[in-house]
């Protein structure tokens, strides 16, 4: 008995959804319109995240040793930095590398070639680049440096310390890392609530169509599962319709825009990100749009099982 009611729901379902073929295209139109809105936000914090990171990695502070200093010396406090929590990497130069970095960018130079030639020694010394794990930590790592120095005194091997040149650009990239973040995820919710009411009106206006048969369904004496029912599987049919237009439709969005974020940004390829995700994507899109087409058409039809 069960099962012949379950069979006429969805019969009477998929015999609505085809009957109302108009209505049918329209709504699943509007669901495209929102998952493709929804998947461009996850998108959009991608590239974001993406583009951020970029940024960060330009980012570092660096320390200069003295020339007299104890590659030994210099190595110890090294790996004492890679061992901060704070820390994400630790690049050592040496003299030698300094000086050959110093003649390729400025190898156009005359004056300071001809300069390098005469001095006949090495002038720089070794250094070290520290990279954060986030921009607001190399603070703390400056003061550990400096404090380092300090009760080190006169014999410390630290020449200078390059966090006080940075830290305005630091300050500023660490505030619109943070604000970015905020703006994205306030955008994503304002976008991503219009959009579900769109589809909810929409999918209310097309069981409107119905509300003469399901006034007749109710006072013939239907129950209320045996009026939604369809109804509710019409919304299912909409989301997996719309989750798999809109899978299809990405594919050639991505391929087009992901050659162009990946040059504009310097970070990530979203079709790359599309094909590498796919799955979880896809079934981001079937289940969202299953729920929101099954739960649109059960509130929306409550207010015609009143009669």
């Amino acid at each position: 008995m069960m099962m012949t009611k379950i069979k006429r729901v969805l019969k009477a379902g998929f015999v609505n959804f085809w009957r109302n073929g108009w209505v049918s295209l329209a709504t699943i139109l509007i669901m495209v319109i929102t998952l493709f809105t929804m998947v461009s936000l996850v998108f959009a914090r991608a590239v974001l995240l993406s583009t951020l990171d970029e940024l960060q990695n330009k980012v570092d502070i660096s320390v200069y040793f003295k020339t007299d200093a104890n590659e030994p010396d210099i190595l110890s406090l090294k790996d004492a930095l890679a061992e901060l929590s704070e820390v994400k990497g630790v690049e050592y130069i040496s003299r030698e590398q300094a000086l050959k970095n110093f003649k390729e960018r400025h190898k156009d130079n005359a004056l300071i070639t001809q300069s390098l030639d005469e001095l006949g020694s090495n002038p720089l010394g070794a250094a070290i680049n520290i990279k954060a794990k986030d921009t607001s930590q190399y603070a703390g790592i400056a003061k550990y440096l400096e404090d380092r120095r300090a009760s080190e005194g006169v014999s410390s091997i630290i020449d200078k310390v390059n966090y006080r040149q940075n830290k305005l650009v630091i300050e500023r990239l660490s505030r619109i890392m943070d604000s970015s973040k905020r703006l994205g995820f306030g955008v994503s919710i304002i976008l991503l609530i219009i959009s579900v009411l769109v589809t909810f009106n929409t999918i209310r206006l097309a069981i409107y169509t119905a509300r003469e048969e399901i006034n007749v369904m109710k006072l013939v004496g239907a129950s209320n599962r045996f009026i939604s029912g369809p109804f509710v599987v019409e919304g299912f049919m909409y989301g997996i319709i719309a989750g798999l237009a809109t899978m299809v439709l990405f594919y050639p969005v991505t391929m087009w825009l992901g050659p162009i974020t990946e040059g504009f940004f310097g970070g990530i390829n979203l079709y790359s990100y599309y094909l590498s995700n796919f799955v979880q994507i896809f079934l981001l899109l079937i289940f969202t749009g299953v729920i929101l087409g099954a739960f649109s058409s059960m509130i929306a039809i409550r207010r015609y099982l009143r009669v």
